[in-house]
């Protein structure tokens, strides 16, 4: 058994062990002392640090986004991105945050896109330590294509409930990885196939909480990797722009279902064109001109 195969068995052990015993806030703090904690830019002492952090996933799924958002994803990516957790604390939250990525056990919807969005904190940590082994990668790759594909609560912002931003938070998983040098052509072919599903979802969503632009932010870096051939890309926007089973775009000016889709697939596809104007590189020009003929298609 390698090292790192051994501390992932712990991490197991570790989650199997603290799931029976899961509480929010955690026993060790009041609600009033994380969010003191939060104010005081989540500094705590080294031994603290690293059981907290994954007892904050059990607050993952707390309604108040304050907690949700506000501690257990702030403090989270704060420690991830400082390089202030260990390696077996990053895989206890590994192993749970991929169990909560498939899970159906929240209701109200919050559990899952907030486990995306922890996960792409956690994969980023790869993509810049290289520290995962080629069948997490694997693995995580195939979670993440599997959960955004399968995204169908499309609420985003509420004024009371704060973020659910499924689809964007699955776009940020896809990003991370696609970054990552490590991930590799068929990897990245599986991730931008299951983000172009969510350009446009089949019903009525008009995508407003910015979701375009995290899908589009995805897809750029992917196609920045170089690693997918053009044909690829242009059959992915060819597809996206078609307006079948319409005879013609417009036709959907009388078609909410149809609007809905026209609209969320321009907003893909400008958001798109703005990152890929950024430079006149060879690669931006030719994913931009791909493009720019999906939306003369449309337009």
């Amino acid at each position: 058994m390698t090292t790192h195969t051994r501390i992932f068995t712990l991490a197991s052990l570790f989650l199997t062990m603290s799931s029976a015993v899961a509480s929010c806030p955690p026993e060790s703090h009041t609600r009033q002392e994380l969010i003191d904690l939060k104010q005081a830019g989540f500094e705590i002492a080294a031994s603290e640090r690293k059981s907290l952090a994954v007892a904050l996933l059990d607050c993952l799924d707390d309604p108040d986004p304050a907690i949700r958002d506000g501690v257990v994803y702030e403090g989270l990516a704060t420690w991830l991105r400082a390089e202030q957790l260990e390696l077996t604390t990053i895989d206890a939250l590994y192993v749970r945050l991929l169990d909560d990525l498939s899970s159906n056990r929240d209701p109200n919807g919050f559990l899952q896109p907030f486990a995306a969005l922890v996960l792409s904190e956690v994969a980023r940590t790869d993509r810049v330590g290289g520290t995962f082994t080629r069948e997490r990668r694997e693995q995580l790759v195939d979670a993440a294509a599997t959960y955004i594909a399968n995204v169908n609560d499309y609420r985003g912002f509420s004024e009371t409930e704060g973020w659910r931003h499924g689809v964007a938070h699955g776009a940020d998983l896809v990003l991370q990885l696609v970054l990552n040098e490590h991930i590799d052509a068929a990897q990245i072919d599986r991730l931008v196939s299951a983000v172009f599903t969510q350009v446009a979802p089949a019903g009525r969503t008009f995508y407003i909480y910015g979701e375009p632009n995290r899908l589009a932010r995805a897809v750029y870096y992917a196609h920045a990797r170089g690693l997918v051939a053009e044909d690829r890309w242009m059959d992915w926007l060819r597809a996206v722009s078609d307006p079948a089973p319409l005879e013609s775009w417009n036709e959907a000016y009388s078609n909410q279902e149809a609007l809905a889709r026209r609209h969320n697939t321009l907003g893909f596809l400008m958001a798109l064109h703005v990152y890929a104007t950024a430079s006149d590189s060879d690669s931006n020009k030719a994913i931009d001109a791909l493009v720019m003929a999906a939306v003369s298609r449309i337009w």
